[in-house]
C-alpha cells in the first residue's frame, strides 16, 4: 500500500500470538509433576505449552516464576479439600483417615505419580525454603485441628500437638515418594491402616 505522496507504508507489525494462559498454565503444572523443577527445561515446557520463549517470560516472567505460579494452581484446590474435611468431619481422626485414604488414591493416578511438592526438591536455597513453607502450611492446619480435638476431648490433654502433625504429614510426603518410585495403591492403603492405629486414644 502506498502513501498519498507515493513513497510506500511501512508494513504493519505482526501482533504477539494469543493463547490461553489458564490453558497454558495447566499444562505446565502437569510437567513440574511429572520430572520436578530441576529436571524440567525451558524448551520442555514450552514445547508443552504450545508457546515460544518470549511469550513464555511475557506472561510468567521465568520458570521459577511459572514453576511457583503451577504448584500453587496444583495446591488451591487441594487446600480447600483439606480444610474442607478438617473442619466438617466430626472427629479429627476421621479428616486424618479420609486424607490418607484420599492420597493414597491420587498420588497413584495414572497420569502423574506421587505429588507435585514431592518433586519439589531444587539446589537453589531460596526457592527451597519458599517450598518448605509452603509444605509447613498443610503441617500447621493439622495442628490446630489437633489442638481442637484436644480441647474437645478427642485427645488426651497431654497430646504433643505438634509431633501428632509432623508424623502425619511425614506419612503423607512418604506415600507420595513411595508412589513416585512405583509403589502400588494397596501398598500405600496398607501404610494409612498401619498409620491410624498410632492415633492417641484416652486412657
Amino acid at each position: 500500500m502506498k502513501k498519498a505522496n507515493g513513497s510506500a507504508a511501512p508494513a504493519a507489525r505482526g501482533r504477539p500470538r494469543s493463547f490461553d494462559r489458564d490453558a497454558a498454565l495447566e499444562r505446565a503444572m502437569q510437567v513440574f509433576w511429572r520430572k520436578g523443577y530441576e529436571a524440567t527445561s525451558v524448551s520442555a515446557l514450552t514445547r508443552a505449552m504450545d508457546i515460544n520463549p518470549p511469550s513464555l517470560y511475557a506472561a510468567f516472567g521465568d520458570k521459577e516464576r511459572l514453576y511457583l505460579e503451577a504448584l500453587e494452581r496444583y495446591a488451591a484446590g487441594r487446600r480447600e479439600t483439606v480444610a474442607q474435611l478438617l473442619e466438617e468431619l466430626p472427629s479429627a481422626r476421621q479428616a486424618i483417615e479420609r486424607l490418607l485414604l484420599m492420597a493414597a488414591e491420587e498420588v497413584t493416578g495414572a497420569e502423574c505419580r506421587g505429588c507435585m511438592r514431592s518433586t519439589a526438591q531444587c539446589g537453589d536455597e531460596r526457592l527451597q525454603s519458599t517450598l518448605a513453607e509452603r509444605r509447613n502450611v498443610g503441617k500447621h492446619r493439622l495442628k490446630a485441628r489437633f489442638e481442637r480435638a484436644v480441647r474437645e476431648r478427642e485427645l488426651p490433654r497431654a497430646t504433643d500437638t505438634g509431633a501428632l502433625a509432623g508424623f502425619y504429614t511425614t506419612v503423607l510426603q512418604g506415600m507420595a515418594v513411595q508412589a513416585r518410585d512405583g509403589a502400588p495403591r494397596k501398598s500405600l492403603v496398607a501404610t494409612a491402616h498401619a498409620a491410624l492405629r498410632a492415633w492417641p486414644h484416652s486412657k
